[in-house]
């Protein structure tokens, strides 16, 4: 395979530091990666291709946790690519982190998603709110692929409404007693430790949220069931139930009351790992649909010449272009250090309709053959809907996007 690997990509520091300064700056040239981010991209898509496609559809059919690629992805540094190398991440930017998201999800969705977690909603809090003692504890083992983390702060009847966290923590001498149920924890059985938010008082509603860091496994906190869920099966996916959960009073995450803000945070730059993903399912669905139409014959040729199926595909990839163009400018205004909640909004919600849409016209161009398990058509369109709800619904996408356009308007 005649490309340069990941490791020793990041081993160099002049090739880290040519990657991270190329971001670029101005946003009319998003179209136009560097050099060193489409190296990037070209390592990763190998990987996806020889590592994670071949066996995507076994693992989603048996459910199964992608341990071995897992580990190979942290050996590859692609569990913590904006974490510094001092704590043994790859030091890399959030655009890096897109593409190599994006094409790990074109592979399989279900990966994807696992690094996503490790990598925005997991490592992303600790980098930005910890202390140096929780960086060193909380950070460098969950880089190398042989821990990995989840985020926690959905429950059974708030997932939207993520100030009404009914989950509680009580000081108690030098420790924090947790109690509560917290639901949809993507990596739950498979995580050695969790951001866990919890209300420390009540009266203050939503300023009254505190995050935590608790170590899995732990007396006090369970796992409940695996959901057995439409698509992204590989990952996954349980409650975490606390009673009279101990931890030590220095696993308090940042300072008290700033749970929520910690929350906010982490989900506007999560929402730029969720856009990544929906591409990267996006563009297999649409790779998949081409491949078809090209070998299936009808009337004398190949599907492709028709122009009903011709129309299909400009409207596919037209959405996808868009939805990418997107989520590259939200990661680079992240780079940059400017405003990016609106545009991380917005790249979500049209890159998680996108590969929704997008997956469904590739299932019926396949007519027939989408609808089975032999090709892979169903199994996308299975794991893009979630795309459209996790990490903040379309709903909410719409409703934050229009709040920071009336917030700018306003002045």
């Amino acid at each position: 395979m005649a490309t340069i690997r990941l490791p020793k990509l990041m081993r160099s520091a002049a090739c880290r530091a040519l990657l991270c300064s190329s971001s670029p700056c101005r946003l009319h040239t998003v179209a136009e990666l560097p050099e060193t981010h489409q190296m990037l991209r070209q390592t990763c898509r190998a990987f996806a291709e020889k590592e994670l496609a071949p066996v995507a559809a076994q693992l989603d059919r048996e459910h199964r946790f992608p341990a071995e690629h897992v580990k190979k992805m942290g050996a590859l540094g692609l569990l913590a690519m904006d974490v510094p190398q001092e704590y043994g991440g790859a030091g890399l930017d959030y655009l890096a982190y897109s593409i190599a998201l994006e094409e790990i999800s074109r592979g399989c969705a279900s990966t994807g998603v696992i690094m996503s977690v490790n990598n925005s909603l997991y490592l992303g809090p600790i980098l930005a709110f910890a202390s140096e003692d929780q960086k060193r504890k909380w950070i460098s083992p969950f880089c190398s692929g042989d821990r990995i983390g989840c985020f926690a702060l959905s429950e059974p009847g708030n997932g939207s409404d993520a100030g009404a966290a009914s989950t509680v923590a009580q000081l108690e001498g030098n420790q924090w007693v947790l109690n509560g149920t917290k639901a949809w924890i993507t990596n739950a059985w498979e995580a050695s430790a969790a951001v866990v938010f919890a209300t420390t008082d009540k009266s203050l509603k939503h300023k009254g949220i505190s995050a935590f860091m608790v170590p899995m496994p732990t007396p006090g906190l369970s796992l409940g069931k695996k959901e057995d869920k439409l698509g992204i099966r590989a990952s996954s996916t349980a409650n975490l139930i606390f009673e009279d959960c101990c931890i030590p009073k220095e696993n308090l995450l940042g300072q008290l009351g700033q749970g929520f803000k910690i929350a906010m945070k982490t989900l506007d730059s999560g929402r730029i790992g969720i856009a990544s993903q929906a591409v990267g399912i996006a563009q297999a669905a649409l790779d998949c649909a081409i491949d078809y139409s090209e070998k299936r014959l009808a009337f004398g040729s190949s599907i492709s010449k028709l122009q009903a199926i011709q129309f299909k595909l400009a409207d596919m990839s037209l959405a996808l272009e868009s939805a990418r163009l997107l989520t590259w400018r939200a990661a680079m205004l992240k780079d940059n250090k400017k405003p990016y909640i609106k545009e991380a909004a917005m790249a979500k919600l049209a890159a998680s309709e996108a590969a929704t849409a997008i997956s469904h016209q590739a299932i019926q161009i396949l007519g027939g053959m989408g609808y089975v398990t032999d090709m892979p058509a169903e199994r996308h369109y299975r794991d893009a809907r979630i795309t459209e709800i996790y990490e903040g619904t379309s709903e909410i996408q719409r409703l934050v996007i229009a709040g920071q356009l009336l917030k700018e308007f306003r002045g």
